[in-house]
């Protein structure tokens, strides 16, 4: 069945399995040059200038943001980080922040028609601080979905564990059954569906994940550096929304330090969700960004 997948083809389990009653706005795969050489890809959502632009964690890609972009009914751009979903592999490692952000910056200015929010989750939320830092004309406001600075190999070990595992997988069905095994709280359907979105299948049979098609890569904790610093720098509206579910890589700790870098930000828990809560909760953030970004 998985070498029937087509992307644009299974929004509708998305609609269903959330109980959305709207209709699935238009949607399209775009590329745009980063340098030259290399290309950004990611998905158009609805018509019109974006509003939003939504970037994914590692080893995930574009349409994590499946469920939220067709609650939230707006045009918004979900983009693939160098290397991962349809972009073009990077000449970088895959936790590398700065050349991502980079990249980033590159495409955001040749697809928005003026300073729209930034909304990053995990390793894309680390670019979108640095994004924001350097182009304030291209970034109104911040939304940090579970993730702060003060992420480090300990707190994420449980996700890069897991990305890290097998290189390739026999089937479809083995690659499947590792990640539900991950996954215990979340439905068959969604993680199947995410699991097509997120694998391709090599000429020799087996299947492997979208970012480790170009060539083996190992996902680390990222590198920090100075985005506290960055952080507390920023002068637009700063949003985090923390997981407060098994799996969250934010504690109580980088909740504090954020609000004492970043006295007026906002912070919103989000009791039902751990790290991945477009994955876990994906209506609930849809609401929370409708509210704090618009």
């Amino acid at each position: 069945m998985a070498d029937a997948y087509d992307e644009f083809s299974l929004f509708g389990e998305n609609v269903l399995e959330w109980g959305l009653d709207v209709a699935v706005p238009p949607v399209r795969r775009f590329f745009v040059s980063v340098d030259g050489l290399r290309q950004l890809s990611g998905l158009a959502w609805g018509d019109g200038n974006p509003e939003l632009v939504m970037v994914h964690g590692g080893a995930q890609n574009a349409h994590t943001f499946d469920t939220v972009a067709i609650a939230l009914q707006r045009p918004l751009l979900a983009l693939d980080l160098p290397g991962h979903g349809h972009s073009d592999a990077s000449p970088y490692p895959p936790s590398a922040i700065a050349s991502h952000a980079l990249d980033l910056e590159r495409a955001i200015e040749q697809l928005v028609a003026r300073a729209v929010p930034l909304v990053g989750m995990s390793l894309g939320g680390l670019c979108s601080i640095v994004v924001a830092s350097r182009r304030r004309d291209l970034v109104a406001s911040l939304v940090l979905i579970d993730i702060t600075p003060g992420v480090n190999a300990e707190k994420s070990r449980h996700i890069t564990d897991f990305v890290n595992g097998p290189q390739s997988f026999a089937s479809f069905d083995e690659l499947l059954a590792r990640t539900i095994e991950h996954n215990p709280t979340r439905s068959v359907s969604s993680l199947r569906r995410g699991a097509l979105h997120n694998a391709v299948q090599r000429p020799d049979g087996t299947w492997v994940w979208r970012h480790q098609q170009h060539a083996p890569s190992v996902l680390s904790a990222p590198e920090p550096g100075d985005l506290w610093e960055l952080l507390g720098e920023l002068t637009m509206p700063v949003t985090l929304v923390r997981g407060m579910a098994t799996g969250s890589v934010v504690d109580d700790g980088d909740e504090a330090e954020l609000l004492r870098r970043v006295p007026e930000a906002t912070v919103v828990h989000v009791a039902r969700a751990g790290h991945s809560i477009q994955g876990d909760q994906p209506v609930e953030l849809a609401a929370i960004l409708e509210r704090v970004c618009f």
